[in-house]
């Protein structure tokens, strides 16, 4: 520690040193309730990376249209997936947390595991003055979006950025901005579908569902699109899968503009008059299952598929806390401990 003449305290700057891990997901809800996820969709949908239009247009819209009648509805659809331990989402984001903390510590590594959430709590402001308070001034930052997209790895750096720009000392950062074509990354993700396979049977089809984006994106420059493609092309490589086993399509998409196409509904009431009636879905863009794989594929695409003439419809869980997950992100942190 250093003294300076006229001072009567030590400076304690030089006892910090720790080294922390920040994991960092899209967000949940508080409760399943309107009023809850009122506070969570004006937070998400205030953000101009999620939302691309002119700011007075679309506070008129989001605050005008949306958020007087989407909330009740969500609130609806969570609660159909919530459980006695709460949001899917923040439940399984915990338990990663915890493993991964258990993971470094028995390789003898001390590092701290942190969880913020880019909309909702923990927030990310709240979590990096935690950290800055237990002495970390070493963070090496986990989104956990496999495929990068500027809607949601983007704004995580965004709002990391924001937090630490009222910093005096800004800390020691690396920021892990994909992960889409990572080994352990792929045969994590190729393992699970394997198991399923040996399980249930090999299906028609497998459909690689990943989240949507509207296609003017791709045009601006956002890889989102190709580092999909490229996930797809190494799973199925490593599968053994032909090109007429397997179809990539996106999901999620909301407004009126083109998105990424084929369309996961679209091609789930296709299917069936194609002769396909038997097909697993797993969707390799979420790290930890919640409404949009728990809802949005196993009931609503489930029942499009049924009522489209399908027999077989079963969706493959994503990642979650499986042990395989686990060591794929702490390889990927474990170079810049």
């Amino acid at each position: 520690m250093a003294k300076f003449s006229g001072l009567s305290k030590e400076i304690g700057h030089a006892k910090r040193g720790k080294v922390g891990v920040l994991l960092l997901n899209l967000g949940t809800p508080d409760a399943p309730t309107a009023s809850a996820v009122r506070r969570y969709l004006a937070e998400f949908l205030s953000d101009p990376r999620v939302v691309e239009i002119p700011k007075l247009i679309w506070m008129l819209i989001l605050h005008g249209i949306i958020l007087r009648v989407r909330p009740a509805k969500s609130a609806a659809l969570y609660e159909k997936v919530w459980t006695q331990a709460g949001s899917p989402l923040m439940d399984i984001s915990l338990r990663q947390t915890a493993k991964l903390t258990d993971k470094l510590a028995s390789e003898g590594l001390d590092v701290s595991v942190h969880l913020a959430m880019r909309y909702g709590n923990p927030s990310v402001a709240n979590t990096l003055q935690n950290m800055h308070k237990q002495g970390i001034d070493k963070i090496i930052v986990l989104p956990l979006y496999p495929q990068y997209a500027a809607p949601t790895t983007g704004s995580a750096f965004d709002a990391i950025a924001k937090e630490l720009s009222q910093w005096r000392y800004i800390p020691s950062l690396h920021f892990i901005n994909t992960y889409h074509d990572h080994p352990d990354f792929i045969e994590a993700l190729a393992g699970s579908i394997r198991a399923d396979f040996e399980s249930h049977g090999k299906p028609q089809k497998l459909v690689l569902s990943y989240h949507g984006m509207p296609e003017r994106n791709l045009h601006l420059g956002d890889p989102y699109y190709c580092f999909c493609a490229k996930t797809t092309r190494l799973v199925t490589e490593k599968l053994g899968l032909s090109q007429d086993e397997f179809v990539m399509t996106f999901q999620s998409r909301f407004g009126k503009a083109k998105w990424l196409q084929p369309y996961t509904d679209a091609t789930m009431q296709a299917l069936p008059n194609a002769g396909v009636r038997d097909v697993a879905i797993v969707c390799p863009a979420f790290s930890a299952d919640c409404l949009e794989t728990l809802e949005e594929i196993v009931g609503e695409n489930g029942h499009i598929f049924a009522e489209a003439g399908g027999n077989k419809f079963r969706y493959i869980p994503a990642l979650n806390d499986d042990d395989a997950h686990i060591t794929m992100m702490a390889n990927l942190v474990r170079p810049y401990l």
